[in-house]
């Protein structure tokens, strides 16, 4: 059977880096055909190759890091949870609406022979998949179907891991009639009270309150080109500037990126990519991931159900807590 090779997606500020790429390959192929050595100069161009992906992957703006958040061939949370998982069954519907909603997907996995509740957004990989998953935007019935299987979780003594990849809560007329402030803000509540071990991580987009309905955790790690944010950055230039076109400016204010909130005291763990994102290498990204989330698993299930129900609190407590000091001239 015939296989076709998928045409690479690029960010534009890729481009120089895939003409020294093609030029490569191009040198390549002619000296096959032309049967001449060019091995020396082809490993001081693939020297220069590797040297400009670290150089571009490195010194990203907030605009463009949320441009590699957002590309389309980024790893989801099916992907995770099935790469990560000795077992995985998906749990479908909030037993509410008679829906399932697909842009929030979850169920019970098998990490490292523990079982475990693994839930998150889900987003498409082309257009009618996207439309079947909303582009990741759950309606409350995904966040109520959530807290059901965070409330299993609970029950069992299972921990739970959230992955967010998400615009943003469907703001659309039917989700705000069935309450979609009303499910986030519950979600919320409930998952301050669960004593089982919670750890978020965000995967690419976390978006707004969409992204805190299932944000509530003893450990909030991102990796290094996901970002998280109040307001995405087009939509907050819209409002401050009515200029969309501002939003690398509004991306670099708006402090989401994951160096950004670490700075800020909100992020527990950072965890690098591979150089070229999560998408170049998702193997790579995978272990990383499920390394990470081990060693904090491990060192949450030390604690008491209590001592990590009061942590959890202070922990969120002390988000946006700062010192202001006053200087009196004389």
């Amino acid at each position: 059977m015939a296989t076709t090779e998928r045409k690479p997606i690029l960010l534009d500020f890729e481009k120089p880096l895939v003409e020294l790429e093609d030029r490569i390959q191009q040198i390549r192929e002619l000296a096959e055909d032309n049967a001449v050595d060019v091995s020396a100069q082809i490993h001081q161009l693939e020297s220069r190759a590797d040297q400009l992906r670290q150089e571009i992957f490195t010194s990203l703006t907030p605009a463009q890091r949320l441009q590699v958040a957002r590309h389309p061939r980024r790893p989801s949370t099916l992907d995770y949870i099935q790469a990560m998982s000795d077992e995985w069954i998906e749990l479908h519907g909030d037993r509410g609406s008679g829906k399932d909603d697909q842009a929030l997907v979850g169920g019970i996995a098998r990490f490292n022979g523990r079982a475990v509740v693994m839930l998150g957004n889900q987003k498409g990989r082309d257009m009618k998949d996207n439309v079947a998953r909303n582009f990741g935007m759950a309606s409350p019935g995904g966040y109520r179907k959530a807290l059901r299987l965070m409330q299993h979780a609970n029950r069992f003594g299972m921990p739970i891991f959230t992955f967010i990849d998400t615009p943003g809560a469907f703001p659309g007329y039917e989700a705000e009639e069935m309450g979609q402030g009303e499910a986030i803000a519950y979600n919320l509540r409930e998952m301050f009270a669960l004593e089982v071990p919670i750890l978020c991580t965000v995967i690419g987009e976390g978006g707004s309150g969409g992204a805190l309905g299932i944000g509530v955790g003893d450990c909030l790690m991102m990796l290094e080109h996901s970002v998280y944010t109040v307001a995405s950055p087009e939509a907050c230039a819209a409002i401050l500037w009515k200029d969309a076109s501002r939003a690398p400016q509004a991306a670099e204010a708006l402090k989401i990126t994951a160096w950004d909130l670490k700075n800020l005291g909100i992020l527990d763990v950072l965890l690098k990519e591979p150089i070229g994102g999560a998408h170049a290498n998702p193997l790579k990204t995978t272990e990383i991931l499920k390394d990470a989330l081990q060693e904090n698993l491990t060192r949450l299930l030390a604690l008491a159900p209590l001592d990590l129900r009061q942590q959890r609190y202070a922990k969120f407590r002390r988000i946006g807590v700062f010192a202001e000091t006053h200087t009196v001239s004389t």
